[in-house]
């Protein structure tokens, strides 16, 4: 990594299966800054034994606020390349601005003291009135991040640390981040176990799902209702099936406003994870379940070209 440049990579246990995933920002030639869903501080200590390494835990010093969406560019007025980072001032506060995010948009995340994220969250508001800013919470943003493609944690997958059997575990290569592993690299936590992994096809793949409109509807119509459809994205497990056959499951899922379709994201056994193949989920439609039609697709299923450019 170059200095100012931000990377996305899970972490592993010595099985090859992950434990979190998060991003790492090159901050200078020899200080680096993590971010991860929970807690790894433990985690980096134990790994740093035998190392020429300072590792602090900043949660409580920093502050972060993610401004996501086509005008955020507009808002913060700072020219940057997709996961790069860069020093910068709002009404004249020191920030750390990063090309990144939790949503399938244009965005940056801005990072600063604890103590002055107020001020720059005003500064933000009133930059950003004459665009239409709006703040949002994380039914908004579950929304966007499954539009996007993106993991949710102990939704989407069981962390290693917290799996009590190994089937609820999950390797990088079926949660679809095989591009995140390099074998080139002599060493690193799970290697062995990743390195045999990838002389084999992984037993399940993280995909995307549409489920079928006209099925959808068909199932309400015949209970004499109109196609009802979740007012906020949900969180659950959803069998998906291949005819008699249970080829997977759906972790989280929602109707996507933007996209106007119904999607979901989906654990399925490798027989049944091309895009194109034809499936069933299950809908619970007035207390009864059903099953929808549904497709594998690919992710992300909104991937607009101003999010990189």
């Amino acid at each position: 990594m170059k200095v100012g440049q931000v990377a996305y990579t899970p972490w592993c246990d010595a099985a090859g299966k992950v434990l979190d995933d998060g991003t790492i920002a090159r901050l200078d030639e020899t200080t680096f800054r993590m971010t991860a869903a929970e807690p790894n501080l433990r985690w980096l200590q134990d790994n740093a034994q035998g190392l020429v390494v300072e590792i602090e835990d900043v949660s409580d010093a920093l502050a972060a606020l993610s401004l996501q969406g086509p005008a955020a560019r507009a808002i913060v007025d700072v020219d940057l390349k997709y996961f790069r980072l860069t020093e910068a001032k709002l009404g004249g506060i020191p920030v750390t601005i990063s090309r990144t995010g939790y949503t399938g948009d244009l965005g940056y995340e801005i990072w600063m003291q604890h103590d002055r994220a107020l001020a720059v969250w005003d500064e933000l508001i009133e930059a950003g009135a004459p665009y239409g800013i709006v703040p949002a919470g994380m039914l908004a943003l579950d929304v966007a991040r499954i539009e996007a493609g993106l993991m949710l944690i102990d939704v989407d997958y069981v962390p290693a640390r917290k799996a009590l059997i190994e089937s609820q575990t999950s390797s990088p290569y079926e949660l679809d981040l095989g591009w995140t592993v390099n074998l080139q690299k002599e060493r690193f936590v799970g290697r062995e176990a990743l390195a045999a992994e990838a002389r084999r096809t992984p037993e399940w793949q993280f995909v995307g799902i549409e489920i079928e409109w006209e099925s959808l509807e068909r199932l309400y119509a015949e209970v004499g209702l109109a196609t009802r459809l979740p007012a906020a994205a949900w969180r659950t497990s959803v069998p998906i099936y291949a005819g008699a056959e249970q080829a997977g499951y759906a972790t989280s899922g929602g109707w996507s406003p933007l996209l106007k379709k119904y999607i979901a994201l989906a654990h399925l056994r490798a027989p049944w994870a091309a895009p194109g193949t034809q499936l069933d989920i299950e809908i619970t439609v007035e207390h009864r379940r059903q099953r929808a039609a549904a497709r594998v697709v690919k992710k992300p299923f909104f991937d607009p070209e101003r999010k990189r450019a």
